[in-house]
Protein backbone atom coordinates (compact mmCIF):
# COMPACT_ATOMS: atom_id res chain seq x y z
CA UNK A 1 0.00 0.00 0.00
CA UNK A 2 1.42 3.42 -0.94
CA UNK A 3 2.15 5.42 2.10
CA UNK A 4 0.77 8.76 2.70
CA UNK A 5 2.37 12.26 2.56
CA UNK A 6 2.41 12.48 6.38
CA UNK A 7 3.69 8.98 6.69
CA UNK A 8 6.93 9.93 4.62
CA UNK A 9 7.03 13.36 6.61
CA UNK A 10 6.58 11.80 10.16
CA UNK A 11 9.52 8.73 9.21
CA UNK A 12 11.74 11.46 7.61
CA UNK A 13 11.71 13.87 10.58
CA UNK A 14 12.07 11.38 13.41
CA UNK A 15 15.01 9.40 11.22
CA UNK A 16 18.88 9.87 12.81
CA UNK A 17 21.19 12.22 10.48
CA UNK A 18 23.83 11.70 13.11
CA UNK A 19 27.23 10.76 11.13
CA UNK A 20 27.89 11.71 7.78
CA UNK A 21 26.65 8.32 5.67
CA UNK A 22 23.00 8.24 3.40
CA UNK A 23 22.38 5.00 3.53
CA UNK A 24 18.67 5.91 4.85
CA UNK A 25 18.00 7.06 1.20
CA UNK A 26 18.99 3.65 -0.42
CA UNK A 27 15.84 2.82 -2.60
CA UNK A 28 14.84 6.41 -2.44
CA UNK A 29 16.80 8.63 -3.92
CA UNK A 30 20.14 8.41 -6.38
CA UNK A 31 22.79 10.31 -7.15
CA UNK A 32 25.28 9.77 -9.91
CA UNK A 33 28.82 9.28 -8.68
CA UNK A 34 32.07 11.37 -10.43
CA UNK A 35 33.65 9.82 -12.72
CA UNK A 36 37.32 10.04 -10.99
CA UNK A 37 36.47 7.75 -7.70
CA UNK A 38 37.45 9.60 -4.87
CA UNK A 39 37.48 7.04 -2.65
CA UNK A 40 39.87 4.71 -4.63
CA UNK A 41 42.17 7.86 -5.35
CA UNK A 42 42.07 8.93 -1.40
CA UNK A 43 42.84 5.61 -0.36
CA UNK A 44 45.78 5.64 -2.91
CA UNK A 45 46.95 8.67 -1.37
CA UNK A 46 46.54 7.67 2.21
CA UNK A 47 48.51 4.62 1.46
CA UNK A 48 51.62 6.46 0.40
CA UNK A 49 51.42 8.89 3.08
CA UNK A 50 53.74 8.95 6.38
CA UNK A 51 51.17 11.82 7.77
CA UNK A 52 48.09 12.63 6.89
CA UNK A 53 45.12 14.78 8.24
CA UNK A 54 41.54 14.53 7.00
CA UNK A 55 39.67 17.66 7.74
CA UNK A 56 35.86 17.97 8.31
CA UNK A 57 35.52 13.99 8.69
CA UNK A 58 31.79 13.62 9.74
CA UNK A 59 31.32 10.62 11.22
CA UNK A 60 34.45 9.13 9.94
CA UNK A 61 32.60 7.21 6.84
CA UNK A 62 34.31 8.03 3.97
CA UNK A 63 38.14 7.71 6.07
CA UNK A 64 37.25 4.52 7.55
CA UNK A 65 36.88 3.11 3.85
CA UNK A 66 40.21 3.43 3.24
CA UNK A 67 42.52 0.16 3.72
CA UNK A 68 45.42 1.13 4.91
CA UNK A 69 46.56 4.41 6.94
CA UNK A 70 50.13 6.15 7.24
CA UNK A 71 51.87 5.93 10.60
CA UNK A 72 50.31 9.27 11.73
CA UNK A 73 47.10 9.98 10.97
CA UNK A 74 44.39 12.51 12.47
CA UNK A 75 41.20 13.85 11.64
CA UNK A 76 39.02 17.11 12.31
CA UNK A 77 35.41 17.24 13.12
CA UNK A 78 33.32 20.42 14.51
CA UNK A 79 29.73 18.95 15.43
CA UNK A 80 30.09 16.83 18.74
CA UNK A 81 27.51 13.98 17.80
CA UNK A 82 29.67 13.38 15.07
CA UNK A 83 32.88 13.66 16.94
CA UNK A 84 31.69 10.95 18.50
CA UNK A 85 30.77 8.63 16.32
CA UNK A 86 34.10 9.32 14.36
CA UNK A 87 35.54 8.87 17.17
CA UNK A 88 34.12 5.43 18.00
CA UNK A 89 34.45 4.31 14.23
CA UNK A 90 38.03 5.26 13.74
CA UNK A 91 39.98 4.98 17.19
CA UNK A 92 40.08 1.40 16.41
CA UNK A 93 42.28 1.93 13.62
CA UNK A 94 44.86 4.22 15.22
CA UNK A 95 43.21 7.45 13.91
CA UNK A 96 43.40 10.78 16.43
CA UNK A 97 39.58 12.54 16.00
CA UNK A 98 40.00 16.21 17.13
CA UNK A 99 37.36 18.23 17.84
CA UNK A 100 37.97 21.32 16.00
CA UNK A 101 35.81 24.61 15.39
CA UNK A 102 35.69 25.12 11.92
CA UNK A 103 36.52 28.80 12.32
CA UNK A 104 39.49 28.31 14.60
CA UNK A 105 43.07 28.03 13.46
CA UNK A 106 43.50 24.10 12.90
CA UNK A 107 45.20 22.28 16.60
CA UNK A 108 48.23 21.63 14.49
CA UNK A 109 51.55 22.51 14.10
CA UNK A 110 53.42 23.98 10.82
CA UNK A 111 54.20 21.76 8.09
CA UNK A 112 52.89 18.81 10.54
CA UNK A 113 51.55 16.41 7.12
CA UNK A 114 52.24 15.29 4.15
CA UNK A 115 48.69 15.11 2.87
CA UNK A 116 45.75 16.25 3.93
CA UNK A 117 42.15 14.69 2.75
CA UNK A 118 38.82 16.21 2.65
CA UNK A 119 35.61 15.04 1.26
CA UNK A 120 32.50 17.85 0.94
CA UNK A 121 33.93 20.43 3.35
CA UNK A 122 31.70 22.98 4.23
CA UNK A 123 34.58 25.56 5.14
CA UNK A 124 37.71 25.72 3.35
CA UNK A 125 40.81 27.37 4.53
CA UNK A 126 43.71 27.70 2.36
CA UNK A 127 45.82 29.47 4.00
CA UNK A 128 45.77 26.78 7.13
CA UNK A 129 46.05 24.18 4.89
CA UNK A 130 48.78 25.66 3.09
CA UNK A 131 50.23 25.92 6.76
CA UNK A 132 50.32 22.70 8.28
CA UNK A 133 51.82 21.18 4.48
CA UNK A 134 54.79 20.00 4.64
CA UNK A 135 56.99 21.30 1.45
CA UNK A 136 56.00 18.93 -1.35
CA UNK A 137 53.09 17.62 0.39
CA UNK A 138 49.63 17.82 -0.92
CA UNK A 139 45.97 18.60 -0.20
CA UNK A 140 43.55 16.38 -2.13
CA UNK A 141 39.92 16.59 -2.00
CA UNK A 142 36.48 16.54 -3.58
CA UNK A 143 34.40 19.62 -3.29
CA UNK A 144 30.68 20.82 -3.28
CA UNK A 145 30.98 22.37 -6.32
CA UNK A 146 28.70 25.84 -7.30
CA UNK A 147 24.99 25.62 -7.56
CA UNK A 148 24.75 22.11 -5.95
CA UNK A 149 20.85 20.74 -5.55
CA UNK A 150 19.77 24.21 -6.57
CA UNK A 151 16.68 22.60 -8.35
CA UNK A 152 16.18 21.53 -4.85
CA UNK A 153 17.05 24.79 -3.09
CA UNK A 154 15.37 27.40 -5.54
CA UNK A 155 12.01 25.30 -4.92
CA UNK A 156 11.73 26.35 -1.41
CA UNK A 157 13.40 29.90 -1.28
CA UNK A 158 12.91 30.74 -4.98
CA UNK A 159 15.56 32.38 -7.38
CA UNK A 160 19.04 32.61 -6.01
CA UNK A 161 21.26 34.04 -9.12
CA UNK A 162 24.01 35.00 -6.56
CA UNK A 163 24.09 32.51 -4.41
CA UNK A 164 24.79 30.36 -7.44
CA UNK A 165 28.37 31.75 -7.62
CA UNK A 166 29.08 30.35 -4.16
CA UNK A 167 32.12 27.51 -4.40
CA UNK A 168 33.04 28.03 -7.84
CA UNK A 169 35.95 26.17 -9.06
CA UNK A 170 37.88 28.82 -10.39
CA UNK A 171 37.21 31.43 -7.48
CA UNK A 172 38.45 28.08 -5.19
CA UNK A 173 41.49 27.75 -7.45
CA UNK A 174 42.73 31.68 -7.21
CA UNK A 175 42.29 31.53 -3.27
CA UNK A 176 44.33 28.22 -3.39
CA UNK A 177 46.96 29.66 -5.47
CA UNK A 178 46.52 32.65 -3.65
CA UNK A 179 47.50 30.67 -0.37
CA UNK A 180 50.54 29.65 -2.23
CA UNK A 181 49.56 25.93 -3.32
CA UNK A 182 49.77 24.66 -6.89
CA UNK A 183 47.03 23.37 -8.73
CA UNK A 184 47.94 20.03 -10.11
CA UNK A 185 44.75 18.82 -11.35
CA UNK A 186 41.65 20.42 -11.31
CA UNK A 187 38.18 18.88 -12.36
CA UNK A 188 34.54 19.33 -12.29
CA UNK A 189 31.06 17.52 -12.53
CA UNK A 190 27.48 18.13 -12.78
CA UNK A 191 25.71 14.73 -11.53
CA UNK A 192 21.87 14.03 -12.04
CA UNK A 193 19.82 13.18 -8.85
CA UNK A 194 16.68 11.65 -8.61
CA UNK A 195 14.28 11.60 -5.19
CA UNK A 196 11.33 9.20 -5.16
CA UNK A 197 9.91 10.18 -2.44
CA UNK A 198 9.20 13.35 -0.51
CA UNK A 199 10.98 11.85 3.41
CA UNK A 200 13.93 11.58 0.69
CA UNK A 201 14.04 15.26 0.54
CA UNK A 202 13.01 16.17 3.99
CA UNK A 203 15.69 13.46 5.12
CA UNK A 204 18.50 15.34 2.83
CA UNK A 205 17.10 18.87 4.27
CA UNK A 206 17.44 17.82 7.73
CA UNK A 207 20.97 16.54 7.05
CA UNK A 208 22.47 18.74 4.45
CA UNK A 209 21.59 21.87 6.73
CA UNK A 210 23.03 24.59 4.61
CA UNK A 211 21.12 23.49 1.68
CA UNK A 212 17.95 25.44 3.02
CA UNK A 213 19.31 27.19 6.04
CA UNK A 214 16.23 27.08 9.15
CA UNK A 215 14.32 24.27 7.22
CA UNK A 216 11.70 22.48 9.29
CA UNK A 217 8.98 20.19 7.93
CA UNK A 218 6.16 22.60 9.56
CA UNK A 219 7.69 25.99 8.26
CA UNK A 220 7.50 24.27 4.60
CA UNK A 221 4.63 22.36 5.27
CA UNK A 222 3.00 23.47 1.92
CA UNK A 223 5.84 23.45 -0.32
CA UNK A 224 6.58 19.87 0.45
CA UNK A 225 2.77 18.92 0.24
CA UNK A 226 2.88 20.05 -3.27
CA UNK A 227 6.37 18.93 -4.08
CA UNK A 228 4.60 15.09 -2.87
CA UNK A 229 1.88 15.61 -5.03
CA UNK A 230 4.47 16.22 -7.98
CA UNK A 231 6.73 13.47 -7.21
CA UNK A 232 3.85 10.95 -7.33
CA UNK A 233 1.94 12.86 -10.48
CA UNK A 234 5.25 12.80 -12.53
CA UNK A 235 7.65 10.76 -11.34
CA UNK A 236 11.02 11.34 -9.61
CA UNK A 237 12.22 14.86 -8.29
CA UNK A 238 15.37 15.36 -10.75
CA UNK A 239 17.94 17.68 -9.34
CA UNK A 240 22.22 18.08 -10.42
CA UNK A 241 24.99 18.03 -7.69
CA UNK A 242 28.07 19.67 -8.64
CA UNK A 243 31.24 18.03 -7.47
CA UNK A 244 34.88 19.25 -8.16
CA UNK A 245 38.14 16.99 -7.31
CA UNK A 246 40.87 19.45 -6.10
CA UNK A 247 44.91 18.08 -6.20
CA UNK A 248 46.62 21.17 -4.97
CA UNK A 249 50.62 20.82 -3.92
CA UNK A 250 52.63 23.01 -1.45
CA UNK A 251 55.87 24.00 -3.43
Amino acid sequence: MERTFEELLDEAATASVDGWGFEWLDGRATEQRPSWGFQRLMSARLAAATAALDLETGGGEVLAEAEMFPPTMAATESWPPNVAVATARLHPRGVVVVASDGDAPLPFADGAFDLVTSRHPAIVRWHEIARVLRSGGTYFAQHVGPASVFELVEYFLGPQPEARRGRHHDDEAAAARAAGLRIADLRHERLRMEFFDIGAVVYLLRKVIWLVPGFSVERYRDRLRDLDDRIRREGPFVAYSSRTLFDAVKP
